[in-house]
């Protein structure tokens, strides 16, 4: 294992690194611990808040990002913590309004005007009818335009960084590579399933709400019999059709109508397990066993030793956030008078 860590080209003598990942975050963060003196009187190197810093594994970049904190005591002992250049979706806020648009273009047209680099951007397809998005971040705007995209079409996209670049990818069907078990790589495991946010019926309700309502309500009436009617409900825009609002009852059911499965394992270190892959896990104990999906992960190197904390999920969950469109402003009805003033 050869780690080093790179300060704007140049190799910092570290003692430790910490890497980790959400699939709810934006970036990726770097944490890294150094000695920054070499006589215990001033420091060695002068770390500075917006310079880049990288993260090599036998030479091969797992991380690139930009320095946001840093602190030394007395002795010089320093950390410094990065984050990928993603973490700037989540520090511009701002009120939009689109229509007709693709949650790819939108995607493209805020790195834009925010200054944000790009490289891949994956079509996304469905055009979405009308957002209008207030005090939003912009991982927020993006993150909602997804779901928006994912609810209607089942098509799920996600946002990563690579190589200092913003990159928007569509999520297909994993392959399992990687196995973790007891005895060969796992040192430490917990598992949990909950139905705490089941849902066995869905409904939901587009048109005009006081006029001409559209409702679809979908139930899995396997999961009543077994665990009763939990209903979900939801309001759409007015604009959807009966089909799109269909749609996206089906849609809902298969994503709500699921046991929630979770679980921590701590195991021998592996740079390509990070949040968003699939792995199979084997623990006799607490009886983990199948195929799981890892939501979070924490990755540590010190002393030569490469270790991994992982939160593990059975289901391929990425960040959503629910769109609820703004009240529309009621259109004053004409009277008499205005048609005699000419309004």
């Amino acid at each position: 294992m050869n780690i080093e860590v790179l300060y704007e080209g140049t190799p910092l003598p570290v003692q430790s690194v910490t890497w980790s990942g959400d699939i709810t975050q934006a970036a990726r963060k770097l944490d890294v611990s150094l000695v920054n003196t070499t006589d215990g009187r001033t420091q060695a190197r002068r770390i500075e808040h917006g310079k880049e810093l990288r993260l090599l594994y036998d030479g091969r970049e797992l991380f690139r990002g930009v320095v946001f904190d840093f602190r030394i005591d007395h002795r010089g002992r320093m950390n410094v913590v990065a984050y990928d250049e993603n973490t700037y979706l989540t520090r511009s806020m701002d009120t939009r309004k689109f229509t007709k648009i693709k949650a790819s273009q939108l995607v493209k047209q805020l790195c834009d005007e925010f200054g944000i680099s790009t490289g891949e951007i994956a079509d996304t397809g469905y055009v979405i009818p009308k957002l209008i998005l207030r005090d939003k971040t912009l991982w927020e705007m993006m993150v909602i335009a997804l779901t928006y995209t994912q609810k209607q079409t089942g098509r799920r996209f996600f946002i990563a960084s690579r190589e200092g670049r913003l990159q928007l990818l569509e999520r297909k069907e994993q392959i399992v590579r990687w196995l973790l078990e007891n005895g060969r790589n796992i040192t430490g495991a917990s598992y949990s399933q909950s139905i705490e946010d089941m849902r066995t019926q869905v409904k939901v309700i587009g048109g005009d709400p006081e006029k001409k309502p559209i409702v679809a309500t979908v139930k899995d009436d396997a999961l009543i019999k077994r665990f009763g009617v939990m209903q979900h409900l939801e309001r759409v825009d007015s604009d959807m059709t009966r089909s799109q609002i269909e749609q996206r009852a089906k849609q809902l059911l298969a994503e709500l109508g699921t046991i929630d499965d979770n679980a921590q394992v701590d195991a021998l270190g592996n740079t390509d397990v990070i949040a968003g892959t699939a792995i199979y896990a084997r623990e006799s104990m607490t009886g983990l066993i199948g195929g799981f999906y890892v939501s979070a992960d924490t990755h540590t190197f010190a002393g030569g030793v490469h270790t991994m904390s992982l939160t593990l999920s059975a289901t391929d969950d990425l960040p959503t956030m629910e769109y609820e469109p703004p009240p529309e402003p009621k259109k004053r009805k004409r009277t008499k008078g205005d048609a005699d003033n000419g309004g």
